[in-house]
């Protein structure tokens, strides 16, 4: 955010930076310096004038990509070439995390990472999916009541910081913007199936601070 007070205390010459190509200033302050030079008498050529506005239309434009930029890195680039490498989607992996623990869709992105030949990415991503699932269970169990009603789910926040996190080692250790063709979802459904049979059975020991395990343990009532 651009402070206009700021930019009143400087000097003309100080100001006059702003103006020049080539500046890291960002479009907003650009466009202050001007106007606050033309209050101080300062007379631009009509040359000048259109100089100063496709300075600050440039730099628009390159903010503008570098936002586009990086939001195509976390995007999934699924492609119909059957050249391409076949990987698990990131909505996959997220989605299997969110509703059945971390650790399927730490198989998942880890079983990516091999084909990638990323193996220590592979590994990492394992024991984080691990070590997320018990830190997890400590951090509900031992640090929120489940007993009191509240408009927020402390439960649903944390799983979905253990989600995240799977999803900003996909983007690390993935080369960037990668076309792949997206896996057969037979292994995801076979995976978080298994994971829905021990959410049957495990319920109270590690899993009953999950929505989904709380809708399959009524089955059990």
């Amino acid at each position: 955010m651009v402070n206009r007070n700021v930019l009143r205390k400087l000097s003309d010459s100080e100001l006059e930076k702003y103006l020049q190509e080539g500046n890291r200033f960002v479009p907003e302050a650009v466009q202050m310096a001007f106007e606050i030079l033309e209050e101080r008498r300062r007379v631009f050529s009509e040359q000048e004038k259109t100089a100063v506005q496709q300075l600050i239309q440039q730099k628009k434009e390159a903010e503008e990509a570098k936002r586009t930029e990086e939001a195509e890195v976390w995007r999934d680039h699924i492609t119909e070439d059957p050249d391409a490498i076949k990987l698990y989607s990131r909505s996959t992996i997220f989605v299997s995390s969110i509703l059945f623990s971390p650790i399927p869709g730490a198989i998942l992105l880890s079983l990516n990472l091999i084909k990638l030949k990323k193996y220590l990415a592979a590994l990492f991503t394992l024991v984080f999916g691990s070590l997320f699932f018990v830190f997890q269970k400590y951090v509900l169990l031992s640090h929120f009541d489940f007993g009191t009603t509240s408009r927020y789910s402390p439960e649903m926040g944390v799983l979905s910081v253990g989600a995240l996190g799977l999803l900003v080692i996909s983007v690390l250790a993935t080369p960037k913007k990668l076309p792949y063709r997206a896996e057969s979802y037979v292994f995801p459904v076979i995976l978080c199936a298994g994971t829905a049979v021990l959410m049957y059975f495990y319920f109270e020991e590690w899993f009953s601070y999950y929505p989904l395990a709380t809708v399959i343990h009524l089955f059990r009532s």
